[in-house]
């Protein structure tokens, strides 16, 4: 890293956003699942509205855009967030960070959908390796499959990630001189009234007096919501949106080893393949370099031999629109490449 400071950021992103999983488990003891989202993210939205302050940004007041940033809050943020609260209710907080690390995969097939870029066959692979893996986690095959609404609730808020990071990819990154912090802020800002809309679902008991699951909802939104994004800012900032985003990998280590060690969750041996099948999936489908990255043959070259290759590729004159598999393969290109690029750019867990 060209910081050695950003490894501990790392490490302390992994441990907060891979510790959320386990502030829900606990924060359900005291909280139902709308009345956990609301806490998380009215206190991730003060955290950032004062880092914003901080730092002289201000959100912006065009209309369209707030739009667009409505529907990212309600797939990348408001939704998923519930989910996770009500999934958690019967599923262990340790197999609910498994199934969270399938998001990256979920983004890739939702991206396939409305891109047109050409994937290579590794990343073919990693997409069909890794929900080989999910088959592999819920072993359908067997009398007693982990299927169930809480489990299905957990798969869910990941699917809602997907759809959110391929929206935030192609409306909210790029084009409107704002710096992701901004961005995040107004999500946060929106989310919060998806969140009070969805408050009377299950929101309106009596909530239990619990020191501890109190404490646990105060910290997943001020520490696991706010300074985990700061901290994810920075790193995007340091080293670039790629080195940022392999916290994917440590976030579900943390939440096996968290809900083990302090829950007694178990996690079975196919479980635990099954996820490593899926980080290897998920590594594959980012092997490619992302377009507009500098490649190793352009790295030797002066920058004013770089300007006139690129300069002469845009002077080409138009190429036929592809058709049948070559559509297929370049639309799975620009997919894979969502996450690790744009996502990061976003408060996830």
């Amino acid at each position: 890293m060209n910081n050695p400071t950003n490894y501990f950021r790392l490490g302390a992103l992994a441990l907060l956003w891979g510790s959320s999983f386990l502030l829900i488990k606990l924060a359900l003891t005291a909280l139902a699942p709308t009345q956990i989202a609301l806490v998380r993210i009215v206190l991730g939205a003060l955290v950032l509205l004062a880092l914003c302050a901080v730092r002289g940004l201000q959100v912006s007041r065009d209309r369209t855009l707030w739009r667009h940033v409505a529907v990212a809050a309600l797939f990348a943020s408001a939704l998923p967030w519930v989910l996770f609260g009500i999934g958690e209710q019967t599923v262990d907080s340790g197999l609910t960070g498994v199934l969270n690390a399938t998001t990256p995969l979920w983004t890739v097939l939702f991206g396939l959908l409305v891109s047109r870029e050409a994937l290579p066959p590794a990343r073919i692979g990693g997409l069909l390796l890794g929900f080989l893996g999910v088959l592999l986690i819920f072993a359908p095959w067997q009398g007693t499959s982990l299927l169930s609404w809480g489990v299905l609730a957990c798969l869910g808020a990941a699917v809602s990630y997907g759809i959110g990071y391929v929206y935030i990819g192609r409306n909210l990154t790029g084009g409107h001189g704002l710096p992701p912090l901004v961005l995040a802020t107004m999500q946060m800002i929106a989310a919060t009234g998806y969140a009070v809309v969805a408050l009377p679902l299950d929101g309106l008991r009596p909530v239990h007096w619990d020191l501890l699951a109190l404490v646990s909802a105060a910290v997943l939104g001020v520490f696991g919501t706010g300074i985990a994004f700061a901290l994810n800012y920075r790193i995007i900032s340091d080293e670039g949106a790629t080195t940022a985003s392999t916290v994917a990998y440590l976030m579900p280590i943390v939440s096996v080893l968290l809900g083990w060690l302090l829950l007694g969750e178990e996690l079975g041996l196919r479980i635990l393949l099954g996820m490593a099948v899926v980080l290897v999936g998920v590594l594959l489908t980012r092997r490619s370099p992302s377009p507009g990255t500098t490649t190793a043959e352009e790295e030797k070259m002066p920058e004013d031999d770089r300007t006139e290759v690129r300069t002469s590729t845009e002077e080409l004159p138009p190429i036929e629109p592809p058709k049948g598999w070559a559509r297929l393969h370049l639309a799975l290109m620009r997919g894979s490449q969502i996450y690790a690029e744009l996502a990061t750019n976003h408060p996830m867990k």
